[in-house]
This record gives structure tokens, sequence and C-alpha cells, in this order.
């Protein structure tokens, strides 16, 4: 019995130490990835916006799935009304007639009469994601030879088209899409939701466009693309039964030997009024979305939570000065990368505001990615869905959601 309680004595120390190495380790490595993406944040600075001629710019429809309404949504459509640009139309889809949407859209018709607006209600679905069957009706409307997508929340500035379809002058490239800011509400949950966008995710797509040399997904701010590019994709009938149809569709294009082009343009989303368990739902739909269409690249993020690993690390490391040394390093190249592409790149002064929610809303981060192993499914506009492979399964469709694949009943409304 006295050697087993040597034994033990010895290896509890060696237990501890092992770790505090691997602690250790994984704070290396996220200050190693904070300090990529300030050096990613650098090289897309240094990119040069294209600047085309307006005149020589093409006609393009914007095509926008929308569903429901909030206080935000009319200003976010009619920003879309006031472009400076040549010729293009705005497409407006809903699933049901009696959706929100549908009024606001009625009211851009009258305060704007000399824009080309339609309003299409689709009856049918083509697949899963109600989104992208309602794009396939809009689609089929749609007149010009380019075509932008974007989500129903999207605010955009006046030059904003310009910007976008100037990228096209280059004949590689196949999509441009766009970085994002979000707009929060008062809430808790809406500001982690949008200090999660600034100082998270866009640091996360940039570091992904610096180490592959170019990006190789959408993001659904944004997605142009021509009608013949999307075509040699499968068109967006390829993509109607996945959830991260942006992602699909820059994966797909990038893959079909185009380049999926970022630009500079910055665009502004709203992001509800999230209690805390809303923003974890939402964290965690996003999570697993990822995993399931990303997952060796998915399993790689636990190697950025530099500051969450840090102070984990001080807190098993009895407070040693070394854990001390590696929780300031990583906090302050944390803060300096919150910093520069909040506040920089994405132009989101409330970032600076928020800064101290920076290491709950990371420690949040930690235990959502261990979480998105725990299960497959997913709730989305009501609806329950099992993923696999980056396709989700309905497990409880909502009312007159049948998947139908006849031609299309589709009643619009246009001004031209």
């Amino acid at each position: 019995m006295v050697p087993a309680i040597i034994e033990a004595a010895l290896l509890a120390p060696m237990q501890h130490l092992a770790i505090d190495a691997a602690l250790a380790l994984l704070t290396l490595c996220g200050v190693a990835f904070y300090l990529i993406a300030a050096w990613s944040d650098r090289d897309f600075g240094r990119q040069n916006e294209p600047k085309l001629a307006l005149a020589s710019m093409p006609p393009v429809s914007i095509l926008k799935p929308l569903k429901g309404a909030d206080s935000q949504t009319y200003a976010a459509l009619r920003s879309h009304c006031e472009q400076e640009y040549g010729n293009y139309e705005t497409l407006f889809g809903v699933n049901d007639a009696s959706d929100e949407a549908i009024p606001l859209v009625r009211k851009l018709m009258v305060e704007f009469p000399n824009r080309e607006l339609t309003l299409v209600v689709c009856t049918e679905v083509f697949g899963s994601n109600r989104k992208v069957s309602n794009l396939i009706h809009l689609l089929r409307q749609a007149k010009y030879g380019h075509i932008l997508v974007n989500d129903g929340d999207i605010k955009v500035a006046p030059r904003y088209l310009q910007a976008v379809m100037a990228n096209f002058d280059d004949p590689e490239i196949g999509m441009v899409t766009c970085l994002y800011r979000g707009n929060p509400a008062h809430t808790l949950g809406s500001r982690m939701e949008a200090l999660g966008i600034a100082t998270d995710f866009a640091p996360g797509v940039l570091t992904a466009r610096f180490l592959d040399n170019g990006l190789r997904f959408g993001l659904g701010s944004t997605l142009a693309m021509s009608r013949a590019v999307l075509e040699k994709i499968g068109g967006f009938h390829a993509v109607v039964d996945y959830l991260a149809d942006d992602y699909q569709l820059g994966k797909r294009i990038a893959h079909a030997g185009f380049k999926v082009a970022l630009s500079h343009e910055v665009v502004e989303t709203s992001v509800p009024a999230y209690s805390f368990r809303q923003f974890w739902e939402h964290q965690l739909r996003w999570a697993r979305t990822m995993r399931v269409s990303r997952p060796s690249g998915y399993a790689g993020v636990g190697l950025t939570f530099g500051l969450p690993w840090a102070i984990f690390l001080v807190a098993v490391a009895s407070g040693s000065w070394w854990s001390w040394t590696l929780l300031a390093a990583a906090l302050l190249a944390r803060l300096a990368v919150a910093y520069s592409i909040g506040t920089g790149t994405l132009q989101d002064w409330q970032v600076l505001r928020d800064l101290w929610l920076l290491p709950l809303r990371d420690l949040l981060a930690v235990a959502i990615w261990l979480c998105s192993y725990g299960g497959d499914t997913v709730t989305w506009r009501g609806e329950k869905f099992r993923l696999k492979q980056g396709r989700m399964y309905p497990l409880s469709p909502a009312p007159g959601s049948d998947i139908v694949k006849p031609g299309p009943k589709v009643h619009s409304q246009t001004q031209r």
C-alpha cells in the first residue's frame, strides 16, 4: 500500500505539470493566431480596391429573400433603393402572402416609383432551405446577367453596388462577398453577438483569406456572381438542402476554378434583441453548421482561443508569475486584434464600448465550441433539423412546408 501512495504522490505533480504545459501550449497557439489575424488584416488593407467607370459596370439583379420584419427592416431594404448605380433591379421574395415584410416592400414601391422593384410570393418549396427555394423563384424572374444576393437585414451604403460590381472587371472572379458589422440592440446577448462578429468572425475570415491565398467560401451579407458561373455549379438547386448556403455557393465556385473576392465594402446587419438563451442557441446553431461543413478546419478552432486558455492556465497554475505573463501577452494581443479589425477594418465603434465583455465572450466561445460536438440538431426559423455532411433534414416540418418538385406557383407584383 505504501508504494502505491508514493507512486500516486509522484504522479500527481507530473499530471499537474502536463496540464500546465498543455494549457501553456494552447495559449501560445492562440497568441500566434492573434498575430496571424493582425497580419492578415494588414494584408487585406494593402489590397487595391478595383475602380471602374460606372458606365462600364454590368447591370445587376438584387435578390432578397425575406421572412418577417422588425423595426430595422425598412431602413435596410430602403438602402438598396438608394444605390448610385446604372441598371439594376431588386426582387423581394417571401414564402407566405401574409408575411410581415410585404407591406414594407409595397411602401418602397410608393416611395421609389422610378426603381425596378418586384415582389414575389412563392408558394412552393424545393428543399429544406426555404430561403434558397425563394432564390430559385426570384432568379427565374430576374432579367440581368449578374445577380447579387444578401439577407433581408443587411443595410448598405449608396455606393455599395459600385464597390462590389467593380471586382468583376477581373474575368477570374466568380464571386464577390463582403464583411459586415453588427448593429446590436440593448440586450447583453445582442451586444455579445455583435462583438463576436467584429472580434471573432471577421478575424477568422481574414485569416482564412490570407492562409488559403484567397477565400474559399461566401458570406451571406453579399453573394454577387454571374448567371453563367452560378449555372456551372448547378444553380441554387445545388444548395437548396444546405443550411450554410452562402458557404456552399462560395466553396463550389472556388472548386470550379474561380476566385472569390472579398470587397473592401463593409455592410451592416441588425442584431436582434437576443436574450442570453437566444444568443447561445444562435451561436450553437452556427457552430454546428460550421462543424459539419468543415470538420477538419473546425477542429482547429480550438487552437485560436488564446485568451480563455490563458485564463484557465492562471487558475490551475496557482497564479504563478509565468502564467500571468502569458495571460498578459494573450490579453494584449487579443485587444489589439479586436481594436484594429473591429474599429479599423469594420468601422464598428460599438466594439470600444463593449471591449470589457470580450473575456466573457471568449470563454463562452470555448463552451459553444465544445458543445457543438454534443449533437447534430439545430433550430432554424422555428423548425428543427438534423445536420449531416452540411445538409439539413427536417425533424419537425412547419405547416405547409411540404417539398414539391413541379413548376413554381409564383405570384408577383412588379413596379417598373
